[in-house]
């Protein structure tokens, strides 16, 4: 193997962080910082990509995470061009842009698009970890962290789905989504999303070092948990009294029966 593993994370974060560069200057053009969030799903696949030609390794699991990768960021990528277009931008980053005043621009590069920079890079690391690992045959828990990621994938997926698909109705406009796996957690996406990065790092674990990736899983977890995900988005729905009865029915992350009235 011609690359170190040290190489190797340095070589995908200067590619992550030029690529977030990129992003910023586009953001700038459509002023706009939701592209941001298109170009998430992308730079995981960027990651990939370039650690499996960059070790020339071309073995099972580095085929097998890589393609995983590649069916996650695209989906994600196109699911949320589709969900923004036409909408203005978001209105956590619309919120930014008035608060931050005359620090727009400087905050906007640091604390949008190179911390997303950082945080791709961490949580893409059993991806690095595993393409730069050696040829090896594929283990129990290369086949339970596939189960694992499809299950994830499956809430994310159908999740994403089925609350495109209600709010398209214009008689549901205002309303909660309530069906479906809405039914059993508020944030089945989420969850999924969650879900499928333990499965990842399970393919991981078969590899050398496969235990310094914990962070990633947890990470992302706990962004989707406590800062990005579930806590940002519910800050919306303060004093909704539709959402807040189907808050205390239905569990906030971890899929479970609702409760009774």
């Amino acid at each position: 193997m011609s690359f170190s593993l040290v190489d190797t994370i340095l070589y995908s974060a200067a590619v992550v962080f030029a690529y977030m560069a990129v992003v910023f200057v586009v953001a700038l053009f459509k002023k706009d910082n939701s592209v941001v969030d298109i170009a998430w799903g992308l730079g995981f696949i960027l990651v990939a990509l370039l650690t499996f030609f960059l070790e020339r390794e071309f073995a099972v699991r580095h085929i097998l995470v890589t393609v995983l990768v590649l069916i996650w960021g695209t989906r994600l990528a196109m699911h949320i061009f589709i969900r923004n277009k036409g909408r203005g931008e978001d209105f956590r980053y619309a919120q930014w842009r008035r608060e931050w005043g005359k620090w727009f621009l400087l905050r906007s590069f640091f604390q949008i698009f190179m911390l997303q920079g950082l945080l791709l890079l961490v949580i893409a690391y059993p991806v690095i970890l595993t393409n730069h690992s050696r040829k090896e045959g594929i283990s129990y828990l290369d086949l339970v962290g596939v189960v694992l990621w499809v299950t994830g994938f499956f809430f994310e997926a159908v999740g994403d789905f089925q609350l495109s698909r209600f709010k398209k109705d214009a008689g549901n406009k205002g309303k909660i989504m309530r069906s479906g796996l809405w039914k059993y957690t508020r944030h089945p996406n989420y969850f999924g999303e969650a879900v499928m990065w333990w499965g990842v790092f399970l393919i991981a674990l078969s590899v050398n070092l496969g235990w310094t990736a914990i962070f990633s899983p947890i990470l992302i977890t706990f962004l989707l948990l406590r800062v990005s995900g579930v806590t940002m988005l519910e800050k919306k729905y303060v004093g909704n009294d539709e959402f807040e009865a189907y808050a205390k029915r239905t569990s906030a992350f971890f899929p479970w029966f609702p409760r009774k009235d």
